[in-house]
């Protein structure tokens, strides 16, 4: 079956092309609250795995034995633009591990944010790993690795054992064991994973209630304290958390991927674009917020712009827009899972 119409993009008065997905809401024991299309969808994580990947670096010891806190936590867990406090923080790291940069295997490619991609391309120098939207998630494994005395020039391999033991936490996360869990290669050549699309709703739910003593719970607090580092300025990640200041926790996947953790609520929330435009992403997740009640009845500025942005053409006349298209209400009956 078709996967249902999450948004649409109108020329004039007509739909001229519209996107199709699912979405997921679950809570913390595993309970659908929520669905537009169908829940049990595999969908390969990307950068949705992140603060997953991280939290070994709690649960070890090793974030404690380096004296990190929680600038280094959020930013292990975020997909960064490559500004430069993201730059400095990661070199930061690396010279607290005694590593230099040159360790990193992510690749590289320019900034995210554009004014720094911009200002980097002006003054001649290519871009480094240091900017790559992965660094802190490799930072991390680089963490681990020097904690425990395990090699780093094939830390990406999916035997090395840090990738052994990170596969072990995401699929926890998501309640299964690691050979329930498919394993791919992301674009920062790390190990990524798949998980039925209700499981990663799941995952984040259970991260929006951890109490504040438990690993998840320090993990949260430090994203939620930290919006920036989860993503940068101008991303709808780090302005919704910017705007709604610990009510939500906002991660991006590429491919369309999109989660949030909703503290208040003991929600978890997961969408997949199932053709992966970005474009559609801003409409659909600002209108599942504003369904959810999460959002206030006047969107501030920094918002509502995301909820239905307009198309321009080559003069700057708006010529269409992007909407959502979809009904939380129209979602079948709550239901328990088997975990």
């Amino acid at each position: 079956m078709d996967a249902p119409v999450l948004v649409e993009v109108t020329r004039g008065a007509e739909v001229e092309s519209r996107h199709r997905g699912q979405i997921v809401v679950v809570d913390d024991a595993g309970r659908l609250r929520f669905q537009v299309g169908n829940p049990h969808l595999p969908v390969c994580l990307r950068s949705l795995a992140k603060p997953f990947q991280a939290l070994p670096v709690i649960t070890t010891g090793a974030a404690a034995a380096f004296g990190f806190a929680s600038q280094e936590l959020a930013l292990f867990s975020g997909s960064l633009s490559g500004q430069d406090f993201h730059v400095h923080l990661v070199q930061q790291i690396l010279q607290r591990l005694g590593l230099n940069p040159s360790v990193l295997q992510c690749g590289s490619h320019p900034p995210l944010h554009r004014p720094t991609a911009q200002a980097l391309a002006q003054s001649g120098q290519p871009p480094s790993p240091l900017h790559h939207t992965c660094a802190g998630k490799h930072a991390a494994m680089l963490t681990l690795c020097v904690h425990h005395g395990w090699p780093i020039a094939d830390y990406l391999e999916p035997h090395h054992p840090v990738q052994q033991l990170i596969h072990q936490t995401v699929a926890e996360a998501g309640g299964l064991t690691p050979p329930d869990v498919p394993v791919a290669v992301d674009g920062c050549s790390a190990p990524v994973f798949y998980l039925p699309l209700w499981r990663i709703a799941w995952a984040f739910a259970r991260l929006a209630v951890a109490p504040p003593d438990t690993p998840l719970g320090q993990l949260l607090a430090a994203c939620l304290a930290h919006p920036r580092l989860i993503a940068g300025d101008g991303r709808i990640e780090t302005i919704l958390m910017q705007a709604l200041p610990q009510r939500l926790f906002a991660k991006t996947g590429a491919e369309g991927g999109f989660a949030l953790a909703l503290p208040t609520e003991g929600l978890g929330v997961a969408l997949k674009i199932e053709d992966g435009a970005g474009r559609a992403l801003n409409p659909a997740i600002i209108e599942v917020l504003s369904q959810l009640a999460v959002l206030p009845p006047e969107l501030p500025p920094q918002l509502s712009s995301l909820q239905q942005p307009v198309i321009l053409n080559h003069r700057k006349q708006t010529v269409g827009l992007i909407r959502p298209a979809f009904k939380l209400a129209d979602a079948t009956p709550a239901r328990d899972y088997p975990l």
